[in-house]
């Protein structure tokens, strides 16, 4: 696509990722500040009118929410209204597999703060996207050039 990209990973504080190496699931508390940083992120880009993929485990409605908002998701529960920052315009591509799977690709990442014991509270977190948010769901059990063929094809019809 030609786009910038960026991991999420990358920008947790040096605390969550001390918690995670611990074992330790992020609470709401944790993840909110990275989610508006991440959500900064993506506004600076959406000025410089710069396409971006970021890979992000955005669990929770709420979490998409911040990415679409900011912070001002969380106080109202709703996205900005128009006027002073609309809301960014996302497609969030929900990875969707069995547990199995994904603990298989985990075991294979090297030199990663999340250990493979959080995978269950990811799990137990997750909130899958359904109406009126923008998504698709793409399954993990398909080949890696069917996945990316699936999401480019939903990217390049808007």
């Amino acid at each position: 696509l030609g786009w910038k990209f960026y991991d999420a990973d990358d920008y947790h504080s040096l605390e969550n990722k001390k918690k995670m190496e611990k074992g330790i699931p992020l609470n709401d508390e944790d993840r909110i500040p990275w989610l508006c940083t991440l959500h900064d992120l993506l506004r600076r880009e959406d000025t410089c009118r710069q396409d971006t993929v970021l890979a992000c485990s955005a669990l929770k409605k709420m979490y998409r929410r911040v990415l679409i908002s900011g912070a001002s998701a969380i106080e109202s529960n709703q996205p900005e209204q128009p006027g002073e920052n609309p809301a960014l315009k996302i497609l969030f591509v929900h990875l969707d597999g069995p547990m199995d799977l994904i603990a298989g690709r985990l075991e294979k990442r090297r030199g990663h703060f999340m250990p493979l014991e959080l995978l269950k509270s990811q799990f137990d977190t997750l909130e899958p996207p359904s109406a009126p948010e923008n998504f698709i769901t793409v399954s993990l059990e398909k080949s890696l050039p069917e996945i990316v063929l699936e999401i480019e094809t939903a990217i390049l019809q808007g």
